[in-house]
């Protein structure tokens, strides 16, 4: 197999991917800006290792060279992914990520033209958010052509990496947003809920800005899509108070305080927890005349699915990438992607009835 780099890997998140793909006989390049702990991984694993920031667009071109994919794990990518993406394009390497992050799915989007004139695959996005609810959403489209309207709501059992939370700090002060007739519109924080039937019984789910809100737009053209997810009524009453905070939550003294609390007191979910939790994806569309397609995605605990998903893209775009571009999951392999993954399951209709 050709040769990879996989850059953040002492990250939460990129060392469980880096363990698991030495584990099926994959050797990453491994490569971080941590030069100790990158070089202290890559000789436990029998990988070879570079060490190098992101802000010299010399130094990040010179440590992708020579590799045919990059898979990007260091975030939070709205800084992060930028660079890489420049990097990549530059030197002909396939670009993946596992960002949920809505401004870095619409940035990589724009770069579709550069990215077939360079040959190259820009595929961000192949974590838990959004491989599962991507292929969830474009299974429901293919489902009901000519759907106007998409849901999706996410019920997850399991906690937050230290990543995920410094990269959720930073977008605390930006509220929510739906998308409406093709454009993403911001609405308050906690300002829309539903009930939805989620891990076997009714929950209260909160509109939020879910990455499918770019990913499951450019995957199905609906036009129309909202992003549920499932909270106590006690944290969506916290979300409408933190709503109020938005400009104090948007200072960089502010983001940078809270992250610091972060590092100090988060580090991740125990391989416990990554054995037993689980997420279940909810998704509905419907068509001008009110007939509409429900179904289901079931996955194992998001940390333990983004391995799985992740290392899945990795081969696929190794062995056969689709044609040159920015793809979503669903797009570069097909709605029945997840359900080919091990411990996932993809239920939806065939047709709506008539």
């Amino acid at each position: 197999m050709r040769e990879w780099v996989l850059y953040g890997a002492n990250g939460y998140t990129g060392e469980l991917i880096a363990r698991q793909a030495v584990s099926e006989g994959l050797r990453p390049i491994l490569a971080g800006r941590d030069a100790t702990a990158i070089r202290r991984l890559a000789g436990e694993l029998g990988c070879q290792a570079r060490v190098f920031g992101l802000e010299d667009p010399g130094a990040v071109l010179g440590g992708v060279a020579g590799s045919a994919l990059v898979l990007h794990a260091a975030g939070p990518f709205s800084r992060t992914s930028a660079p890489m993406v420049a990097a990549c394009l530059e030197s002909g390497a396939h670009y993946l990520d596992i960002t949920g992050e809505i401004p870095v799915f619409e940035a990589c989007r724009k770069l579709d033209p550069a990215a077939r004139d360079r040959g190259v695959v820009v595929m961000p996005g192949v974590g838990f958010d959004v491989v599962p609810s991507d292929c969830l959403a474009k299974a429901l489209a293919e489902a009901l052509p000519g759907a106007v309207r998409l849901e999706l709501a996410i019920f997850s059992l399991g906690e937050l990496s230290r990543g995920t939370a410094k990269t959720m700090i930073e977008h605390l002060g930006e509220g929510s947003a739906v998308r409406e007739h093709g454009r993403l519109v911001p609405i308050s924080p906690g300002s829309r809920t539903r009930t939805v039937r989620l891990g076997g019984r009714e929950r209260q789910v909160v509109a939020v800005p879910w990455g499918d809100l770019a990913t499951a737009y450019a995957s199905t053209g609906i036009e129309n899509i909202t992003t549920w997810m499932s909270f106590p009524k006690g944290q969506i009453r916290g979300m409408r108070a933190l709503g109020l905070l938005g400009p104090l939550l948007r200072r960089k003294a502010v983001i940078k305080l809270l992250q610091g609390i972060v590092d100090r007191r988060v580090t991740g979910p125990s391989e416990q927890v990554r054995e037993t939790g689980s997420a279940e994806i909810w998704g509905r569309v419907e068509a001008a005349d009110g007939r509409a397609v429900e179904g289901r995605v079931r996955v194992p605990e998001g940390y333990k699915t983004t391995v799985i998903t992740a290392l899945a893209s990795v081969r696929r775009i190794l062995a056969e990438p689709p044609a040159p571009g920015y793809h979503t999951p669903a797009t570069a392999f097909g709605s029945g992607f997840i359900a080919s993954l091990p411990g996932c399951s993809l239920q939806v209709p065939d047709q709506a009835d008539a």
